[in-house]
């Protein structure tokens, strides 16, 4: 009898048991065994096709890109008549060099709100609307130094007589600040020309400024090139502290003129201490403006360096015409004859930079000897 209890009790136990495993299967798996089905179904809608995924990543290059040159390119709004109005480049600096994707440099003038002015140092045609435009970080420099002796060069210093490359180890910003005064001592050098009407009645200093000024065809470049042709007797000497660079700066002239004018210097071999800067008439008027300024910055490296250089601007009055037409383009305000009110600042800005400098500073000079018609 105890065994049939003992027997009885165990199989109501299991039964218990068994009906108690049900009740929880029943009771329990309902809200997991549907959790279950959401995670799979939240799985199944969250997992990218492959196409999704390249198309994802392409969005995130393409933002961090736009991001990251945001500030350093710009876009070309509208280009024509040597100007190009570029949105973006919101840290471009004044006269800072930028380069466009077509190979063209341009220099910033007009720093407009929501768009920049760029005068361009070349042809207009190969800019097209829309093209992206690039910051280089920096103002517009050429190369100077000994090395650009005998050389003919274009407004950016770039050479255009068929020698080969410069290999110049320097460059100068063509804008510069005139010196000061305590750097400067008075002109006690002679220049001389080797012409006595010049020499005699109206000498020429060392570090001063000497206009030529005078109707067409009446020789005032054959008074600024008999005074380069004279300078060789000096140039042939070993002192250094007699001789004088010739920078000859050809502004708005004929190509004609100025491969004469290299032929004459050559055939008389005084093409060995002197430099030729062309902006000739069929260039852009932005090369025709800033050519002057290059002949500065490489006859003021002879100047800092305790040597001795003149620099003949021919003609200056080509230049403000230049200038004239870029202001005009870019609307600023004209003045007298349509040439903008800073037309005087920018003629003065240049000759001031001609200057005699004390021993303190190598002791140099640059007389400049500007030509007008």
């Amino acid at each position: 009898m105890f065994r049939n209890a003992l027997r009885q009790s165990s199989r109501s136990v299991a039964a218990a048991s068994a009906t108690g495993r049900v009740a929880v299967r029943a009771a329990v798996p309902g809200p997991i065994a549907g959790a279950s089905k959401q995670v799979r179904s939240y799985a199944a809608e969250a997992k990218a096709q492959p196409t999704e995924v390249s198309s994802i990543l392409e969005q995130r290059i393409r933002g961090v890109q736009e991001e990251a040159g945001l500030a350093e390119t710009g876009r070309v709004l509208s280009v024509g008549d040597g100007i190009a109005r570029v949105h973006g480049m919101t840290n471009v600096q004044a006269e800072e060099l930028v380069e466009f994707a077509s190979g063209v440099k341009g220099m910033c003038m007009n720093l407009e709100a929501g768009q920049v002015g760029v005068v361009l140092f070349g042809s207009d045609r190969l800019v097209k609307e829309g093209e992206t435009v690039k910051r280089t970080g920096e103002i517009v420099d050429v190369p100077a130094g000994p090395e650009l002796l005998g050389r003919v060069v274009d407004a950016l210093g770039n050479p255009i007589d068929g020698k080969g490359p410069i290999n110049a180890t320097e460059k100068r910003r063509a804008q510069l600040k005139a010196p000061g005064i305590l750097p400067r001592q008075s002109v006690n050098q002679p220049v001389q020309t080797g012409m006595k009407c010049v020499d005699s009645m109206v000498p020429i200093g060392r570090g001063q400024r000497e206009l030529i000024i005078g109707d067409r065809q009446t020789g005032k470049t054959a008074v600024a090139l008999d005074t380069m042709l004279n300078q060789k007797r000096w140039n042939s000497s070993g002192d250094e502290a007699n001789k004088l660079y010739c920078i000859y700066v050809a502004v708005g002239q004929k190509r004609s003129t100025v491969a004469q004018l290299v032929k004459t210097l050559e055939e008389n071999d005084a093409m060995k201490y002197s430099v030729v800067v062309a902006a000739t008439a069929s260039e852009a008027a932005p090369l025709q403006y800033i050519a002057p300024f290059t002949g500065c910055a490489i006859g003021e490296w002879f100047r800092d360096n305790g040597r001795h250089a003149v620099i003949i601007y021919d003609d200056l009055s080509k230049q403000a015409v230049a200038y004239r037409q870029m202001s005009l383009l870019l609307r600023r305000p004209p003045g007298r004859e349509a040439y903008p009110g800073d037309v005087f600042y920018l003629h003065s800005r240049l000759l001031e930079r001609a200057a005699k400098m004390n021993n303190k500073t190598h002791g140099g000079g640059s007389p400049d000897c500007p030509s007008h018609h």
